[in-house]
């Protein structure tokens, strides 16, 4: 079952939404898609929160698989899910949640190379929750160039303090090492477009060395749930309310 039925009901799965948004933007989404491209702390919670917002189609892009490592912060990281790709992971628990979402999964390393592969044109938002800075680059590049609306994430490890996350146009970030090289990254490319992004000024001390099951050391970056999963969840909400507006 669809949103709307065809006598107009809302699907009760998404009633308490449309309270708040009402009926038009609840349609909205059902016909709108999205691409969530990094499935990670941010990303896994980005798409779940769509879905269950009502999103009509929703693709997963992601070369990983699920390791234990991810389970402190990760949406589909559970220990039976441990070795499966992460796409197909959480398009398993997507389509639990909502059957009628069409849900597209492409588990490849996202580059210009690999691009011509998604397809981004069927998409009406992009969603970047890519950690590499090259693949970032590409993906705002490529999404600006296609006219979609993106949302991005910036840097979100080494920080405790869900509060301090804020939204502001790429151009207007500052406190941020991840936004200040994107910024550095898209003039060079000599890119000046606008796109919102999800940024925290909060950086903690960096705690280089964490001892492995074998006993060894080696260099790790501290994140927490708590501050990923609310990225994701600012993330998600940009797209609802960019389409009330």
């Amino acid at each position: 079952m669809g949103l709307f039925a065809e006598t107009g009901t809302v699907n009760p799965i998404f009633q308490r939404l449309t309270l708040l948004t009402g009926a038009e933007t609840a349609s909205a989404l059902e016909k709108s898609g999205v691409m969530v491209v990094g499935l990670g702390g941010v990303g896994s919670w980005a798409a779940e929160a769509l879905v269950r917002s009502g999103v009509g189609r929703i693709s997963l892009v992601d070369f990983d698989t699920v390791c234990v490592s991810n389970i402190n912060r990760q949406l589909q990281a559970l220990n039976s899910n441990l070795g499966r790709l992460k796409t197909e992971a959480l398009g398993e628990r997507l389509k639990d949640i909502n059957p009628s979402c069409e849900i597209k999964l492409f588990p490849v390393v996202f580059s210009k190379e690999t691009s011509g592969q998604l397809d981004i044109n069927g998409a009406d938002f992009v969603i970047d929750a890519i950690d590499t800075l090259e693949s970032k680059l590409d993906l705002i590049e490529l999404s600006l160039a296609a006219g979609k609306r993106l949302f991005s994430s910036m840097g979100m490890a080494q920080k405790l303090d869900p509060t301090l996350i804020r939204t502001a146009d790429i151009w207007q970030t500052s406190g941020c090492p991840l936004a200040r090289l994107v910024r550095q990254g898209l003039r060079k490319r000599g890119i000046s477009g606008h796109f919102k992004a999800v940024y925290s000024p909060e950086r903690l001390p960096l705690r280089e060395e964490l001892p492995d099951e074998a006993g060894t050391h080696r260099k790790a970056i501290g994140s927490a749930v708590s501050v990923t999963a609310t990225a994701g969840m600012v993330l998600a909400s940009l797209v609802i309310r960019d389409l009330m507006s």
